[in-house]
């Protein structure tokens, strides 16, 4: 597969999960990404663990500018869900990241869409985009290009962000899933430390692949726009 590469699977996002679960409030505080009329997203909940700082776009109105912007701050819910820190610290270190973006926890409900769409702009083509599951079923489905996959709760992917992606979530059971962005330099780590069935200190299950960030850089990424 040219637009999905799988780079671990078996983690245990189950604390996160959990602590999710016991704070409901934390959903949809901030609705940017949900409320832009005819948005993708329409349908889905978001927790943002960090974005852009939006107070220019409060002051003026136009919020047009975080397309472009690369620099993202911590938002309250950061710190009320800690248990999420390992898992994005982990998949950071491991990927030889050395910059991070945004990071959401995103819920589409059963029979949810998140329609076609290319994410553009210079923020995403500077960043990589992960998706670390933490909870989804069989007949969740997400495309991306011509390929299509259905991951599983506990495992990681890069995907190509540029390719028209869309989402259909025909389970029975909402799709959640934590995304994140890092700006990657080097390749994740070696073949020896990636070997199957390997789990790290991190607490990452990592597979083998062919994951090289430094190739994924010369991407072309498309100028349309989606957050």
């Amino acid at each position: 597969m040219k637009n999905f590469l799988k780079i671990a699977d078996g983690c245990d996002v189950m604390p996160l999960m959990y602590a999710v679960q016991r704070k409901p409030e934390l959903w949809n505080q901030n609705k940017l990404r949900t409320s832009i009329p005819e948005s993708p997203h329409f349908e889905v909940s978001d927790i943002w663990l960090r974005f852009n700082d939006l107070t220019r776009a409060t002051e003026t109105g136009d919020a047009s500018y975080i397309m472009d912007e690369h620099e993202s701050i911590d938002y309250p819910a950061f710190a009320q869900l800690p248990q999420a820190r390992p898992l994005i610290f982990g998949l950071m270190s491991r990927v030889g990241g050395e910059r991070l973006g945004r990071c959401l926890i995103t819920k589409l409900p059963p029979g949810g869409r998140i329609t076609p769409h290319v994410d553009g702009g210079s923020h995403a083509a500077y960043y990589e985009r992960f998706h670390i599951v933490l909870h989804a079923k069989a007949g969740s489905r997400f495309r991306a290009g011509d390929e299509v996959v259905e991951m599983k709760t506990g495992e990681i992917y890069w995907f190509d962000n540029s390719q028209e992606h869309e989402v259909l979530n025909a389970s029975d059971d909402d799709r959640v899933h934590l995304i994140v962005d890092v700006r990657c330099k080097s390749a994740p780590v070696d073949g020896d430390s990636r070997a199957p069935g390997v789990v790290t200190p991190d607490g990452l299950h990592w597979v083998t692949g062919e994951a090289n960030f430094q190739r994924l850089d010369g991407y072309a990424r498309s100028e349309k726009g989606s957050l």
